[in-house]
């Protein structure tokens, strides 16, 4: 996968949530497909997120940007963003950034679906 590769694939969970695999790098260059994405979810009034990030290979703080904004829009509206299953890379990057201080991070999909 080039660097400049970045994947999403959407999934309806069977709890009205939002499933958000992504894959590749989340970075500068990728960030606004992201937060396109997910701003037309909350205009189809899907406020509750669960996002993947098993596939994801390394994410910038531009990238991790995208989950903060996300987080307030989706909680104004009585939602939430939970973060799926990071890689060891990505896990670390939010940790410096304090997002396991702000996000629910968990292992597995059931976990994310009570979460969410």
């Amino acid at each position: 996968m080039l660097a400049d590769e970045f994947k999403i694939q959407a999934e309806n969970c069977p709890n009205g949530a939002v499933l958000l695999r992504l894959a590749g790098y989340l970075d500068a260059h990728t960030y606004e497909r992201l937060d396109q994405h997910i701003a037309g979810l909350f205009a189809a009034k899907r406020y509750r997120l669960i996002v993947d990030l098993s596939g994801v290979e390394y994410i910038s703080s531009a990238g991790a940007g995208v989950f903060i904004g996300a987080l307030t829009d989706a909680q104004d509206q009585k939602g939430n963003v939970v973060l799926l299953n990071p890689t060891t890379n990505v896990r670390g990057v939010l940790e410096m950034l304090g997002f396991n201080q702000i996000f629910k991070i968990v292992e597995t999909l059931d976990d994310a679906l009570k979460a969410v």
